[in-house]
């Protein structure tokens, strides 16, 4: 997998991140660099971390599996697309608060990473990626995204939260299509 899908996964993996981001900015009366920081460290972290877990839980069962890996990786990020542009197009209003104590960063941290693990799976099933360099994309990337999603939640307000989830979850679905095809001999 070369720089530009791993950037295009990193992008679409960090809308999540995002878009809770620009709701929490928001939600403080002023957003400065502190708050961008919290954001961004918690949700990069984890957006590093759980494909890092992911991509090793992956190589434990890659001989077993490798028949329909493909399979597997597609499927994987086909879900999590799918999810996503759900989730965008659902009528619910997540509830989103100022508060970026620990215990609430780690809740919203796990919960917008999970999808992450799956990814390192599927990064996994991919074969020939570098996962140390797709996770420090991927972690810079959602830093880098987050830290700006409080600055424009507090400007904006959360206008861009649901096309932040559409263009995630077309990447991922896009990339895991292309993960497919290219196993099945389809693209070269």
């Amino acid at each position: 997998m070369g720089f530009a899908e791993l950037f295009l996964l990193a992008i679409g993996l960090s809308m999540d991140a995002f878009a809770v981001s620009i709701c929490k900015g928001l939600s403080v009366k002023k957003a400065g660099l502190r708050e961008s920081a919290i954001c961004g460290v918690w949700f990069g972290g984890f957006q590093a971390i759980m494909p890092l877990l992911g991509f090793f839980l992956g190589t434990l069962f890659a001989g077993t599996i490798e028949a329909f890996d493909h399979w597997v990786a597609f499927g994987l990020l086909a879900v999590i697309g799918i999810n996503m542009l759900k989730e965008a197009f659902s009528k619910e209003q997540e509830e989103h608060d100022a508060d970026l104590s620990v215990k609430t960063m780690f809740i919203m941290a796990v919960a917008t990473s999970i999808d992450a693990m799956a990814v390192g799976i599927s990064l996994a099933m991919a074969g020939n990626v570098n996962i140390f360099f797709a996770v420090l994309l991927i972690g810079i990337t959602t830093f880098i995204l987050s830290a700006a999603g409080v600055k424009v939640g507090n400007v904006f307000g959360c206008r861009f939260e649901k096309k932040a989830q559409v263009a995630g979850g077309v990447i991922l679905i896009l990339l895991g299509l292309k993960i497919l095809l290219e196993h099945l001999g389809v693209l070269a």
